[in-house]
């Protein structure tokens, strides 16, 4: 048996999706309003001109669907649909109203969860018009959707109860090309997103340059999920809650005794849900990884005055007493993100013309790691067991949104790992020894 490299690419999924006419873009309609004038040109990007390298040696497994676009060292890894698991807090109000018998005004909710994102391209860049002497920009981007999934099974202190869905996201990731005037900024990204239960998101940030690569895998900063005084947010306000062995608390689950005996919810991730990301990395072969941070908040590195949040009426509340009295207001949003290469190695079986492609998932992964799967896409017989080594994308994130009510500020801390579904390893890009 020999071991040779591929890349995996995303498969094209079949999904339950908003349906937009075929090749749908937002476009310039200058030239159809006034045929004697042409279109105006996009502000010159010195970035577009870079064409992403494969490292020599290795096999590429082609993307079904390509963009059309150049998304930059980021964005371009948005393709394709990722699953995977995590974990979620969320401190949420307790309403003496909704549960007469209540003692506590907050609540935390834990949960065990399992994710879909998925990620679709637009064919066509966006204008965006300049004013005065600020040229015309073209943006390009991509739509995502996220769907999370309690599978918090109580009893038995697993994550394996039947789905239940708690979160649900519709967005746009778009990448802004950089300009010398008006504002002199460099290329950003935005995260564009809409939420049911009412608030509405613009989080931003400079775009990493390509040369940002770090060799290695990712090292997570700390998360804390402790409430904090609006007024003085460096002033904590820890709760009970928070005590893992306390099974009286204001907290679902209350009793955590059967997850500390499986391992599932300790107390080091209500400490720090980032110690999740970085169990998720044991026994991974990570070869490099990018990161970046969007966020709703004034940002004083670029001076940039964009992005931020909205809410509907019931989470804004009202004034009570000369105070606000907010019903879990949505109030900033800050998300980092970690984009790993990860190799792994892939047996692909005997197989011959004619059966159907076979589904295949790495070797050698810890127990309780989770890995992903890849659909190899064979034009040839084979004949004796084959070893290569794949190289794939691995998404990986913290998100910390800050909810305010009951005069404090509440983060609602989630990550998540998230791993390419059936990507395609095709035929042309395996190595010859595979026959």
């Amino acid at each position: 048996m020999e071991t040779d490299i591929a890349v995996a690419q995303p498969a094209v999924q079949n999904l339950r999706t908003i349906s937009l006419p075929e090749n749908f873009a937002i476009r310039a309609v200058d030239a159809r309003l006034n045929v004697t004038q042409q279109s105006a040109s996009p502000a010159k990007d010195p970035q577009t001109s870079q064409v992403p390298k494969i490292p020599q040696g290795y096999a590429v497994a082609q993307d079904p669907q390509p963009s059309p676009v150049f998304l930059g060292p980021i964005l371009d890894k948005f393709k394709g649909k990722f699953v995977g698991t995590g974990f979620n807090t969320i401190f949420r109000p307790q309403s003496t109203a909704s549960d007469p018998g209540s003692e506590s005004d907050n609540l935390l909710e834990l949960n065990l969860t399992k994710e879909e994102l998925q990620f679709l391209p637009f064919p066509e860049p966006t204008p965006n018009r300049g004013s005065g002497q600020q040229p015309d920009v073209f943006l390009n981007g991509v739509s995502y959707t996220q769907v999370i999934q309690d599978v918090t099974n109580t009893p038995m202190g697993k994550a394996d109860a039947k789905p239940l869905g708690i979160h649900f996201e519709n967005g746009l990731f778009m990448r802004t090309p950089a300009v010398d005037q008006n504002p002199k900024i460099g290329a950003t990204l935005s995260r564009m997103a809409s939420i049911p239960h009412g608030t509405t998101i613009n989080a931003q940030c400079l775009e990493p340059a390509s040369q940002s690569v770090i060799a290695g895998a990712p090292k997570f900063p700390e998360a804390v999920i402790t409430p904090f005084e609006i007024r003085f947010p460096n002033k904590e306000v820890p709760f009970d809650s928070q005590k893992i062995e306390n099974s009286q608390s204001a907290r679902k689950p209350q009793d955590l005794s059967c997850f500390i005996g499986a391992k599932t919810i300790t107390q080091q991730m209500l400490d720090n849900p980032s110690t999740v990301l970085q169990k998720a990395n044991e026994g991974k072969n990570i070869t490099k990884h990018l990161s970046f941070t969007v966020s709703t908040k004034f940002d004083p590195e670029t001076g940039s005055l964009g992005g931020g949040t909205t809410n509907v009426a019931f989470l804004v509340g009202t004034t009570i007493a000369g105070q606000r009295s907010p019903n879990a207001e949505a109030i900033s949003m800050s998300c980092t993100y970690w984009i790993s290469t990860v190799k792994y190695t892939v047996e692909i079986q005997l197989w011959k013309l004619g059966d159907p492609p076979p589904i295949v998932t790495p070797v050698g992964i810890l127990p309780g790691v989770a890995g992903p799967s890849f659909k190899v896409d064979l034009k040839r017989n084979v004949t004796k067991l084959s070893k290569v080594d794949v190289l794939t994308t691995q998404i990986q994130y913290s998100q910390n949104v800050v909810l305010n009510f009951s005069g404090l500020g509440w983060p609602h801390v989630s990550v998540a790992t998230l791993l390419p579904q059936e990507w395609v390893i095709n035929d042309s890009d395996l190595p010859s020894t595979v026959c």
